[in-house]
């Protein structure tokens, strides 16, 4: 049997994508990816072409696409197109890597300073942290008004103030990490807390409802960049946040 041949069951493609079971039946669901076929005992199998498709899919969501999005690229039938479109997405991965390698030098470029005493400028320190690429997409899910109100308050910042509310975002994920590892609920005091604070550092550029904080929250865990900002430091961190901001913005917006 040829690799072409191959077929690997819904368990197997779950450990080599790192995605769950769940995950693919849900996919199964929306028709964005079908298995095979389906055995007797209920079991999907999954060969070449859909591992394929599924990582075409993982790309995409990778880069913040949209489900519906994903399966109208992925539903393609033109080979040049899709072509043309996974070179697209190689050159946002690129992109992507570069600005990791250049926040990684910033990092080493710190510790070089910090042990041997050598200054670093404003702009050696902030190297890496430009999020002008994300800016169009923020600008198509809230509006330019509110891009434009936030980007303001951020130059109103200034450098200092700017790395202090980094700093703020920092202490606040690193401590629902802190309460993740120790089994604390969401509705603990020391939780709700810890929302309060996250709250107040979202609210530094807009002020949320009880709606759009809640959803905000959601979106960490929903979309892979954010959640995995926070769940890097214990996994289900994005998850605890958003069961907390419920529960928090529910008493108090």
């Amino acid at each position: 049997m040829t690799d072409t041949d191959t077929t690997w069951d819904i368990a197997q493609v779950a450990r080599m994508s790192g995605i769950t079971s769940r995950t693919l039946r849900h996919y199964a669901d929306v028709g964005l990816l079908a298995p095979a076929w389906t055995g007797h005992d209920g079991r999907r199998h999954y060969g070449r072409p859909e591992l394929l498709r599924l990582q075409h899919i993982l790309v995409l969501r990778e880069l913040g696409t949209g489900l519906d999005r994903i399966k109208a690229i992925v539903d393609s039938d033109d080979q040049p197109t899709v072509v043309a479109l996974l070179r697209d997405h190689l050159g946002g991965l690129t992109a992507e890597r570069d600005r990791y390698a250049r926040l990684a030098a910033t990092v080493a470029r710190t510790i070089d300073s910090l042990e041997k005493g050598r200054p670093m400028t404003s702009e050696q320190i902030f190297d890496g942290f430009d999020h002008a690429e994300y800016e169009p997409e923020a600008r198509e899910r809230w509006g330019d008004a509110a891009v434009d109100r936030s980007n303001a308050k951020w130059e109103a910042l200034g450098k200092a103030g700017q790395q202090r509310h980094l700093d703020t975002h920092r202490e606040v994920v690193e401590a629902l990490g802190a309460a993740r590892r120790v089994g604390l609920g969401a509705d603990s005091p020391e939780v709700q807390e810890i929302v309060a604070r996250h709250y107040a550092w979202v609210s530094l550029f807009w002020t949320p409802t009880e709606e759009t904080y809640t959803g905000l929250t959601q979106m960490y865990v929903d979309d892979e960049r954010f959640r995995r900002n926070y769940d890097e430091v214990a996994p289900g961190a994005a998850a605890l946040l958003r069961d907390a901001a419920a529960i928090w913005a529910a008493e108090h917006l």
